[in-house]
Formats: structure tokens, sequence, C-alpha cells
């Protein structure tokens, strides 16, 4: 079935970027590649939506760059025909302190001919911003938690 294949390919797909192989995971998408992150971009400014493989890779290599490691918990995989919806939680470990920010996401991925063509992430920025600021966004307070 052409869904489980789909499921397989983006597995596949967040092993490999996970791991820091940015053009293996580029080799996995379409030329005209779209990825729509939306969030705050005064402090996540490498998110917002970025089409074709140059936009892709140059955010990934931003956050690739910001982070020492990468790693993802898949929580919950649907594969319907040409679409691909994952529950995950990342966790990424920050490259100055080594504090650790986790968060959960969902990511909606559309692929054609075995490609990755579109990926919508859905993150909580509120708490995401919190964490990468380590600070308490209602109080002010700095944050003392990962």
């Amino acid at each position: 079935m052409v869904e489980n294949l789909n499921r397989k390919r983006v597995l596949n797909f967040l092993d490999v970027y996970h791991s820091g192989d940015i053009e293996g995971a580029l080799a996995r998408c379409s030329d005209d590649i779209e990825l729509i992150a939306p969030a705050p971009i005064d402090v996540l400014p490498h998110m917002g939506v970025r089409r074709g493989k140059d936009e892709v890779r140059t955010m990934w290599q931003t956050v690739h760059g910001r982070y020492s490691s990468l790693r993802h918990e898949v929580r919950e995989v649907v594969a319907e025909g040409d679409k691909v919806a994952l529950s995950i939680r990342a966790f990424f470990t920050k490259r100055h302190n080594a504090r650790i920010v986790q968060f959960d996401m969902a990511v909606f991925f559309t692929l054609r001919d075995g490609r990755i063509v579109q990926m919508r992430e859905i993150i909580d920025t509120f708490d995401l911003v919190q964490q990468v600021l380590e600070r308490d966004l209602l109080t002010g307070k700095a944050s003392d938690a990962n």
C-alpha cells in the first residue's frame, strides 16, 4: 500500500534529518519543497515559510547550528494516500549551554512521486519561546528548569 510506503519514507526522513544529514534529508524532498513553521520570527527568525531546497537548507543549517543534538520520539502516525501526519516530541540540546529544549509538535507531510513536497508544522510556540529565552513570559523571571 502507498500509505505504508509513505509512512516509512517520512519516518526515514526524520531519522536522517535529526542525525544532522541535511543533504540526505533534502534528497528526500522535491525541488519545490515548502516548509511552513509559523512562529514569532523576532525570537525564532529561521522559522516561517520557506520554499525551495535552498531556503529549507538555510533554515535547517540554522537549527543545526544552534543545537548540538536533535532527537525525536514519534507518538502517532496517520497515513492516507500522499498525506502523512505525525505527533512528535522533539528534544534539542542548546549548543551554548547544553540545556534541553523539549516540545511537542504536529507535522503534516504531503508527498509526490515518493518525495516530500510540503511540511506544515504546528508547535506550541509560547512554550517553545519560553524555553529558548529561558524566561517565563508572563512573570519575566528567568527559568531554572530545562
